[in-house]
């Protein structure tokens, strides 16, 4: 009984870090995604200071800040470039 009261506690106490996981972009194959040189300038463009890039699942996502200065965590999509999920 005591190791079902564990176990529960632990499927619990982890729902809020799945309920942060990262969002599903695309199901497209890597072969189709923007190459990363090509997604840091749009995202430039689009007037975002990166200061972390990374492939988080099957997205592109940012950590920087947006054009008035505020954090921003945002998730995009790799093969058109669409944010799908942002954040701060």
């Amino acid at each position: 009984m005591t190791f079902k009261l564990i176990a529960a506690a632990a499927v619990l106490s982890a729902l809020p870090v799945l309920a942060h996981a990262s969002p599903s972009c695309t199901t497209e194959p890597k072969a189709k995604w923007m190459s990363e040189d090509a997604m840091k300038a749009k995202i430039d463009a689009a007037g975002y200071k990166v200061k972390t890039f990374e492939v988080t699942g099957n997205c592109y996502e940012i950590y920087g800040h947006d054009k008035d200065g505020k954090r921003v965590e945002i998730y995009f999509n790799p093969v058109t470039g669409d944010i799908v999920k942002k954040g701060d």
